[in-house]
């Protein structure tokens, strides 16, 4: 059992352990709402775990590995895929690095604990095919289709994360040049190629974006400051990823295509169709705004005929 540390700690219980954790998180580290959201849930079926043994008092200090090895136990026979019981210990990780670097504590009980073996699935894409399919279909003259169409391009131009997109301001767009900025995961700004299809598209969006304002001269549709939201819905207010995820599974449906690609899809197939066509897997890497190499070697597995055709031409024994 870990020793209570004899280091000054600061004032309250368990909740509040875990509360300046996650103001940290979202203030200090800038982690997105989602995320943050995602390590309260963690850290709370941890902390219900704890009361259920009437041990909540142990949390921080008191945490042996005995004591993770039962929550672990517990999570499992509740049904928990090894992938979400990872995702728990990786918030408990941060968790104790928080309280080691403020000297709360002294020793990190999950120092020796090894989260389950994952294996990495595959992402889904959709071949150039069915995306020309997808952006074909979206031909209507209504500004709803002209909005629609921008979206999509620019999902499958750029590889943007959804999250990008609906956080794109008017100052992000550089339509003379082709490309826009997107502020990625912790924050961190990259410059990306639009291509022409999407930057077409967008100009086109622009000359009737106005339109979603509906009249009204303080709707964000009306609005040409830097600060305006590229993207409207209806109401002339800021389009939401929910918004977007939606209306992608009614295009999807209007051009025959099948159900359950995602927005994030349509990012898989822009990486994939780039590895495919010679695109080198670190220029990829930065494109998807990735910070391990690692991540963005999924996409191999995706591309064996490009593989081949690379190991025909550069290795002596083909």
């Amino acid at each position: 059992m870990i020793a209570r540390s004899t280091l000054p700690a600061e004032s309250g219980g368990p909740e509040a352990v875990a509360d300046r954790f996650l103001s940290h998180m979202a203030d200090e580290r800038r982690m997105s709402p989602h995320t943050v959201k995602a390590y309260a849930e963690d850290l709370g079926a941890f902390l219900s775990f704890l009361e259920g043994r009437s041990e909540a008092h142990r949390f921080p200090d008191h945490i042996d590995r005995l004591v993770l090895r039962a929550f672990m136990a517990e999570q499992t026979q509740k049904g928990l895929s090894k992938r979400s019981l990872a995702r728990r210990l990786s918030a408990l990780r941060s968790c104790y690095k928080f309280l080691l670097k403020r000297k709360q504590i002294e020793t990190n009980p999950l120092d020796g604990i090894r989260s389950p073996k994952l294996g990495r699935p595959l992402p889904k894409y959709l071949n150039e095919a069915d995306v020309r399919t997808l952006l074909e279909s979206v031909a209507g003259a209504h500004w709803r289709d002209l909005r629609d169409r921008a979206i999509l391009e620019l999902l499958y131009g750029a590889g943007v994360r959804v999250s990008e997109l609906a956080g794109a301001n008017l100052e992000d767009l550089d339509l003379e040049r082709g490309l826009i900025r997107v502020r990625g995961k912790g924050k961190k700004e990259r410059l990306l190629p639009m291509g022409r299809q999407a930057t077409g598209a967008l100009a086109g969006w622009f000359l009737r974006r106005p339109e979603a304002a509906r009249g009204r001269a303080g709707s964000p549709a009306a609005q040409k400051g830097g600060q305006a939201p590229v993207f409207v819905n209806k109401f002339g207010s800021r389009l939401d990823v929910r918004s977007v995820r939606r209306l992608l599974d009614k295009r999807l449906a209007d051009a025959g295509l099948p159900p359950g690609s995602s927005p994030h899809t349509l990012r898989h197939s822009y990486a994939t169709h780039l590895l495919d066509r010679g695109a080198d897997l670190r220029s990829v890497q930065e494109l998807l705004g990735h910070s391990s190499l690692s991540t963005t070697q999924v996409y191999t597995h995706l591309t064996p005929s490009r593989l081949k055709e690379i190991y025909a031409k550069a290795h002596p024994k083909a």
